[in-house]
């Protein structure tokens, strides 16, 4: 902070300094002041698996609503340009194996000729249409659990944070999960096999039950755990080793090293929780597998491991990593975009 408003670098800030900093970044009270330097990128301990906060400001004056809907709008976006990646992901996770070695390449070509260049997109649909409802759940939920884990007024801490985040994922998974399955079966099905969302749940409801819409939701609910906790404590880690190392008199380690920091992270929360992620996949496909015994998580997890080793837990990790790049920076640019559209104030 202090090098910010430090104009000639003596590291002494007298009250000319002070006051031109103010003057290019005005604020009527000292709430406007934090809300100024907390969207400025300055200290965010932010994880992208917890959901976002928000100052009573923010709430009162509209600005929240806006930014999660920009939000919305930027992940819609996001998600059906790197789509075709996703599906990929999803039939490696289910079709791979020893025996049949799907590949990038392999992949593409096996789904353009079953079904068309439009087949890249099965499923997407699903996936954007549950943005809404888990984000407003996921929302609606952190803000009921911090209130829960903390006095009035009293500032949320990192544990707090993991607890609270990781709560809110949970509960709306629970909500959203069948969704989820939808995806899946829509990804994994061949052309014809069904004509549209509706369709695809009238047919699991009529052939499998209910209790079809929760195959996975074990693995589902214990990746969640791995993921927000080991993307959390990495990145409040490497965020700290870089400003008590290699930066003085400053708690702003600047965008590019907590870009590199939240990378890192979310890489490590991934790895831990990826296998969770492909057995969850496998058993929301299992019935649709022809001659494939519905078998449980412990029971999925032994025969991957048997027949295909430790990297079997692995099976479309490639793709999954290939679309991280592309979906930020689609999402960042539309996400701007959106906000200057809605006439979110800028940060």
């Amino acid at each position: 902070m202090r090098k910010s408003i430090d104009a000639d670098g003596t590291m002494s800030i007298d009250w000319n300094e002070w006051r031109d900093y103010f003057l290019f970044n005005p604020a009527e009270n000292i709430e406007e002041i934090i809300r100024f330097w907390k969207h400025s990128g300055i200290d965010i301990g932010d994880s992208l698996s917890i959901p976002d906060e928000f100052t009573e400001e923010e709430k009162k004056s509209g600005q929240w609503w806006r930014q999660l809907l920009a939000g919305g709008i930027a992940g819609a976006v996001s998600r059906t340009s790197t789509a075709p990646l996703d599906r990929l992901k999803v039939m490696m996770q289910v079709h791979g194996s020893k025996s049949n070695k799907m590949n990038l390449v392999g992949g593409f070509r096996q789904m353009v000729k079953e079904g068309g260049i439009r087949s890249l997109w099965r499923g997407n649909g699903v996936n954007v249409l549950k943005i809404a409802p888990e984000t407003a759940i996921k929302f609606w939920a952190y803000e009921q659990y911090k209130k829960l884990l903390t006095n009035e007024g009293a500032k949320l801490g990192t544990t707090e944070r993991f607890i609270a985040g990781s709560m809110a994922g949970t509960t709306a998974q629970t909500f959203i999960y069948p969704m989820e399955v939808l995806k899946t079966r829509l990804a994994v099905g061949k052309t014809g096999q069904y004509s549209g969302m509706f369709n695809c749940a009238k047919k699991i409801l009529k052939y499998e039950g209910v209790r079809a819409f929760y195959k996975g939701y074990i693995p589902n609910f214990l990746g969640v755990i791995p993921y927000a906790g080991i993307d959390l404590a990495v990145y409040e880690l490497l965020k700290t080793h870089w400003l008590e190392h290699y930066v003085e008199d400053s708690v702003n380690p600047g965008v590019l090293v907590l870009l590199g920091c939240g990378t890192l992270s979310s890489t490590c929360g991934q790895l831990a929780s990826y296998p969770l992620a492909l057995i969850r996949t496998r058993m929301q496909a299992q019935a649709m597998v022809e001659g494939a015994p519905q078998m449980n998580m412990v029971g999925l997890f032994k025969k991957i491991v048997t027949r295909e080793g430790i990297f079997g837990l692995y099976r479309g990790i490639t793709p999954n990593f290939m679309k991280v790049l592309p979906a930020v920076s689609i999402s960042y640019v539309v996400y701007e975009k959106m906000k200057e559209s809605l006439g979110v104030a800028p940060n």
